[in-house]
């Protein structure tokens, strides 16, 4: 990997989880017009399910995180919170095609596996009351290793989950201490064999670069330790340092941060290990093992993303969201809850749904997901693939991204990116740069006056 290529590049982009991005969202969208969504829903494609569950709270708040997340230690509030998800299942479920098959769960949060495990059977049976869950139906879970032993994996595993993410984030204690966050309970090698004794696949490992504390030597240390645990996916997220919309991150500031070309080094450091030791480079930030789903689904170019991560298309579904601040994301629409879970406790309460904001995408901005999408996840755009894909023309395509190859010619005289019969197609190991690819198909961030993390 040529880092100073990738160093030129270093600006602040979206991450395209979503598109439009997420701060585009607005609050014309309300419980009326999810409800109208989510019956027009039914009749778009993907027709699988994707139901995600947000657990918005935690034992403890680590200072690094991003997510929406309260810390909380009351049962009560906890039994409430829990009746609140189950009134908006049964709500959501009387709008949804129950012929649909769901083919992927996630919890996330928050710290979900904190959860009595009485309330996570909860949950999940009251999706099962409703829903049909196909036979290679995905069930997973974000976990933080500090709560967790063997008991609560083969809880998980006799529920049905079949994919745990894990999040470390680093090994290094004085790297946990610097960021207020607990180690694992257990040695996580000895949490990963005994998941895959119970015949769970697609186990990832979450590791954070860009923390105080650490160097990119350090980091080394923490993926070749990933490595030898045996995890099926190992996940370096780079820390994204916003504390615009988290005040928290400031005390890092304090600790001192890694600047943008040690965090760099970290990845690199990083990527030249993990694919040394055989796994593959997977989009932005993730790397798999050959024969992982994820890997095959890149090289048959049907990797597939949204606000949880990378996912195939086989698994991959409209998601309806569940919970205090989570996402819905349809085919012509995303719908987020509202934030604070005693208010939406509140309001599904009252009405059954608690939506705060949203967006309805028009046709063209459908068009230019498709093709981001296509960039940001099979590292290349075939203008002719996704022409077809849509039923439009190419020029519809190039209209809509407002398409000119002379906006790539610093990528392309790099040799970053090649361009060549309609197709424009990312260099893999410089993968690191396909958001400021993607921003140049993005009619919407010129002049939009929005903040974003920065690319590295």
């Amino acid at each position: 990997m040529n880092i100073d290529f990738i160093k030129k590049y270093e600006t602040r982009a979206p991450r395209y989880t979503s598109y439009p991005p997420a701060n585009f969202f607005n609050n014309s969208v309300d419980n009326n017009v999810y409800q109208q969504q989510i019956e027009i829903s039914n009749g778009e494609n993907p027709q699988n399910i994707s139901l995600y569950i947000h657990i918005p709270f935690c034992p403890r708040l680590c200072n690094f995180c991003g997510c929406t997340t309260f810390f909380n230690s009351d049962i009560n509030k906890l039994n409430k919170y829990i009746e609140a998800l189950e009134k908006e299942i049964d709500t959501v479920a009387q709008l949804i095609d129950l012929k649909r098959p769901v083919t992927q769960m996630h919890w996330g949060g928050g710290t979900p596996n904190a959860l009595n495990f009485d309330y996570i059977k909860r949950i999940v049976n009251r999706f099962k009351k409703y829903f049909k869950f196909a036979n290679n139906a995905e069930l997973a879970m974000e976990c933080n290793p500090a709560y967790m032993d063997l008991k609560d994996i083969d809880n998980y595993a006799e529920l049905g989950f079949n994919r745990l993410s894990i999040g470390i984030q680093d090994f290094d204690i004085e790297v946990l201490k610097n960021i207020n966050r607990q180690p694992s309970k257990l040695d996580i090698s000895v949490l990963i064999n005994h998941i895959h004794s119970l015949g769970m696949k697609g186990i990832n490992l979450d590791l954070v670069y860009g923390l105080p504390g650490q160097t990119p030597e350090t980091f080394k240390i923490a993926a070749q330790k990933a490595v030898d645990c045996g995890a099926d996916r190992i996940v370096t997220f780079p820390y994204a340092h916003v504390p615009w919309v988290k005040p928290a991150q400031k005390i890092l500031e304090q600790k001192g941060l890694l600047s943008a070309d040690e965090k760099l080094h970290c990845f690199v450091g990083a990527h030249d290990i993990l694919t040394k030791a055989g796994y593959n480079f997977i989009g932005m930030d993730h790397f798999c093992k050959p024969d992982d789903a994820l890997s095959i689904a890149l090289k048959n170019g049907n990797l597939k993303r949204n606000f949880q991560g990378y996912c195939t298309a086989e698994t991959t579904g409209q998601v309806y969201g569940f919970g205090a601040t989570s996402i819905t994301q349809l085919h012509k629409s995303y719908v987020q809850n509202i934030k604070n879970p005693d208010i939406y406790i509140d309001t599904i309460n009252k009405y059954g749904l608690a939506v705060e904001r949203g967006y309805v995408l028009s046709n063209k901005e459908i068009i230019v997901r498709e093709a981001i999408n296509e960039l940001m996840c099979n590292g290349k755009l075939n203008f002719d693939y996704c022409a077809s894909k849509l039923g439009i023309s190419v020029k519809d395509i190039i209209e809509a991204t407002d398409y000119k190859p002379e906006k790539f010619a610093q990528f392309v005289n790099d040799g970053i990116l090649t361009i060549t019969n309609n197709e424009l197609k990312l260099r893999q190991d410089a993968f690191l740069a396909v958001r400021n690819i993607a921003v140049l198909l993005d009619p919407m961030i010129k002049d939009s006056g929005k903040m974003f993390s920065k690319t590295i």
